[in-house]
């Protein structure tokens, strides 16, 4: 098992974006339809500007946190 490096050791398939105009795709989706926007999350990932929370409904949700410089 290989571990993504957005999700980590969850599945890329089970996590989904919640903001923006890719909001309900899943990771997987986005790295294989928009992997530049991948590339993105992974660097703000890397900047720890990346969170993944499970929602009420028991799905992984994906967000972007904002900072101010």
């Amino acid at each position: 098992m290989s571990l993504s490096p957005l999700t980590g050791i969850i599945e890329e398939d089970k996590v989904f974006v919640d903001f923006g105009e890719h909001e309900g795709k899943s990771i997987l989706e986005v790295s294989d339809c928009h992997p530049e926007y991948y590339s993105f999350l992974i660097e703000r990932k890397e900047d720890g500007q990346c969170t993944i929370r499970r929602s009420k409904d028991k799905t992984f949700r994906l967000y972007v946190s904002r900072t101010l410089n």
